[in-house]
């Protein structure tokens, strides 16, 4: 045998070292993949201990500092002046209405105004045709001017009687007579001058003129129709809107209290929308009726008002505020604040600490957005008008500070307070 034939099948030495590479590499590439198939195992289990030990943390800190504080609105109550109302519903009326009919009859030969239109006192509305009265009165002249020569024939003729008797050519009775027809033709004289003044009188009945100043209604009679002393429907409707009235009612037990405001002085009332949303007029108490309805139990009043802006109009419903009282420097909260309990009335008062206690609380006169706090707060106490349904005593709360309230006399109003 050969040494070349003793070599064959057998490894050499460099072969022998590249096999034991290959080996180490295909080891480390194996490893190498097992590690980057454990780093998203090991990424998200360490993410996971982060979120735990931050829950963990937050957790604790929340046990050190307690519950988060409570958001609430609050406002600090004060002693004021607080005017007491008399809630009641009215309807305004105009201060005074006509309806414009015809004395006379006739036909319409002329309209002198529009449906609606603002009409003054003294205003041609309707003329009727004057023919027939003027013809009357000129008859009426013409028969005393006839009489007024009679009479001055009938003087004449008293005269020469007298001078005649003096003289004794005549009777005391004729004279006596003359004097009889002078006498007879005067009275008849005043009969004449009282029918040219009564034919006047129907004259001027065919011209017709608005006896008020005010807003006119629908017309009821077009020109060309016949009109009557005797028609019942009249020709138009006038009413006076500047001023007007509303007539309102309040409970009888009222009585006393409104009497007393009444007699003080000038009484303000303020006229509503019939939702009390929007002010229409302000005004005052102009009386209060004789008696109380025995039906419904209440006492009828009338308010009058300027209503320079129209707002109130005749047959509107409204809603009226009669101030009929003003407590001095009394303490009031807002009815926000006040809170029903099976005990009663409380309210929450926020401390220096902003802790909660509740107080008992007993209240007087109510208005709109204010009510008079008689026992359980103090001046200058912060009241929660806003979120009390999460708070217990000695919740803590994060207050906040309400919007200022209108003040109790203009909580309705929504202008300036208008004297009439």
């Amino acid at each position: 045998m050969t040494i070349h034939e003793q070599n064959v099948g057998k490894p050499t030495r460099g072969g022998h070292w590249r096999t034991i590479l290959i080996h180490i590499s295909s080891f480390w590439l194996r490893a190498l993949k097992g590690v980057l198939g454990l780093c998203p195992i090991v990424l998200i289990g360490y993410l996971g201990w982060l979120y735990t030990s931050a829950t963990q943390t937050n957790a604790d800190k929340h046990q050190t500092k307690g519950p988060a504080p409570i958001p609430a609105t609050i406002q600090t109550i004060n002693n004021s002046d607080f005017p007491v109302y008399l809630n009641g519903l009215g309807t305004v009326q105009p201060y005074d209405t006509v309806t414009v009919r015809s004395r006379v009859d006739g036909q319409v030969i002329k309209v002198g105004f529009r449906q609606g239109q603002m009409v003054n006192e003294g205003d041609l509305l309707v003329q009727i045709d004057p023919r027939p009265y003027q013809a009357a009165l000129e008859q009426a002249q013409a028969k005393k001017a006839q009489d007024e020569a009679n009479l001055r024939n009938a003087q004449l003729d008293l005269e020469r009687y007298s001078t005649l008797a003096k003289q004794d050519y005549a009777s005391r009775q004729q004279v006596d007579t003359q004097q009889a027809k002078v006498d007879q033709l005067n009275a008849q004289l005043k009969g004449d001058q009282a029918a040219i003044d009564n034919a006047q009188t129907q004259l001027s009945y065919t011209t017709i003129r608005s006896p008020l100043t005010g807003k006119t209604g629908f017309r009821l009679i077009d020109p060309g129709n016949i009109v009557h002393a005797t028609d019942q429907t009249g020709i138009v409707t006038i009413v006076k809107l500047q001023p007007i009235s509303v007539v309102f009612t309040a409970p009888e037990e009222n009585i006393g209290q409104i009497n007393r405001a009444l007699a003080a002085g000038n009484v303000p009332v303020i006229a509503l929308s019939s939702d009390g949303t929007k002010t229409l007029g302000q005004g005052h108490l102009a009386l209060v009726d004789n008696q109380v309805d025995q039906a419904s139990g209440t006492i009828r009043m009338k308010a009058t008002f300027k209503n320079e802006d129209n707002a109130l109009w005749p047959g509107l419903s409204v809603a009226t505020r009669l101030l009929v009282d003003t407590r001095k420097n009394v303490l009031v909260v807002p009815n926000d604040a006040i809170q029903h309990g099976p005990n009663g009335l409380y309210a929450f008062v926020v401390g220096k600490d902003n802790k909660v206690d509740k107080h008992d609380i007993k209240v007087g006169d109510e208005g709109a957005t204010e009510t008079v706090v008689l026992e359980g707060l103090a001046s200058g106490a912060r009241v929660v008008t806003s979120g009390q349904y999460r708070l217990t005593e000695g919740a803590v709360v994060d207050p906040h500070k309400a919007k200022t309230p209108p003040s109790p006399d203009k909580e309705a109003a929504n202008n300036p307070q208008k004297d009439y």
